[in-house]
């Protein structure tokens, strides 16, 4: 990982702000990468990042070969964005699965005692974040900097190793 310079407390506020996430992992051969959507639950306090899944999806069997996943969020409109590159872990923990149980989660499933639910959990290693502090502000240090010919400051661009944050 290049030079670690981020704030990891940032890291996980951006997460649970912007809430929904594409989940990134490596398809059953091994041979490419998938993303889907999915709700993002962060608990900096657990250094983890939780989603409920669904047995028959077939995330399970692809974390089960290749652990190695990426997590990006993204809120285009306030122009904050996280990347997270972990672990991840699929478990039948129950007793997490009601933990995490939403009213969202009905449209997936009838309730949170639905056999074929699991939950995943991400530990984070690397993340990078981009915070800027809005679309409007942003184009105008654009124009500014197209103007003077110098580069414009569009806010904070950082890596973190989430891995010694724990520490």
């Amino acid at each position: 990982m290049p030079h670690v310079e981020g704030n990891a407390h940032q890291v996980w506020s951006m997460m649970a702000d912007i809430g929904f996430a594409m989940l990134v992992t490596h398809d059953g051969n091994g041979d490419h990468l998938r993303a889907r959507p999915m709700s993002a639950r962060p608990a900096e306090d657990e250094n983890a990042v939780w989603f409920l899944t669904s047995v028959e999806a077939g995330k399970d069997d692809e974390i089960v070969r290749n652990a190695n996943v990426c997590i990006a969020f993204a809120d285009p409109g306030n122009n904050k964005y996280v990347s997270i590159t972990g672990t991840g872990e699929v478990s039948n923990d129950r007793q997490k699965i009601r933990e995490l149980w939403t009213m969202a989660a009905k449209a997936w499933w009838k309730d949170e005692n639905d056999p074929s639910i699991r939950v995943l959990r991400v530990t984070p290693d690397y993340a990078e974040y981009w915070d800027s502090p809005g679309t409007t502000f942003s184009y105008v240090k654009m124009a500014v900097a197209a103007v003077t010919g110098g580069k414009p400051d569009l806010g904070e661009n950082r890596k973190v190793d989430m891995k010694s944050s724990m520490r």
